[in-house]
């Protein structure tokens, strides 16, 4: 069923069952790949916060979790200027660090992202997308933990939204 947000109109793209299996394959896979390691996940708000709470909740490692606002969408497309909001409160140095975004298009946010939390001398620093547009992707970083790659179409639900509306949609719907 087709969802209006605002003056935009959005149909079905990934139903709330295919998000769940694929953030639980991630998770399993996250598991592997840190066993034995106490990773520290940073979780990017706003857009994140559904996909970090369901990847969490299914990672059965020791582990911490924190949050660190940035923004640079008005509308529909990215303003290309970044402004990190909100910090951490806790030293990473020393510790494997997992970066979780809700989706990386340009890849701006996380390579100003990636630049800060380098600054800060990590073990190691990874990332995880719920979803990911190749398509608009501008940089050269591996993105270690894709949940989808889509097409290079404005989306919005689970966590995703327009202009504030939409985020609490357990699917995720595509403008038609």
């Amino acid at each position: 069923m087709e969802v209006k947000l605002l003056d935009k109109t959005f149909k079905p793209y990934l139903s709330d069952k295919e998000i769940e299996s694929r953030v639980f394959e991630l998770s399993k896979k996250i598991e592997r790949d840190y066993k034995d390691r106490n990773p520290f996940f940073i979780a990017i708000l706003n857009g994140s916060f559904m996909y970090a709470s369901d990847l969490i909740k299914n990672v059965k490692l020791e582990c911490e979790i924190e949050f660190m606002k940035v923004k640079s969408y008005e509308g529909t497309s990215s303003t290309g200027i970044i402004r990190e909001m909100i910090g951490l409160s806790k030293s990473i140095e020393g510790r494997d660090v997992i970066v979780i975004e809700d989706i990386v298009d340009t890849g701006h946010t996380l390579h100003y992202i990636k630049e800060e939390l380098e600054k800060m001398n990590p073990a190691s620093l990874a990332f995880t997308t719920l979803l990911h547009k190749p398509e608009a992707f501008e940089h050269n970083y591996v993105l270690d933990y894709i949940g989808f790659e889509i097409p290079n179409k404005f989306i919005v639900g689970y966590g995703l939204d327009y202009d504030g509306y939409g985020r609490n949609l357990k699917e995720i719907y595509q403008i038609i």
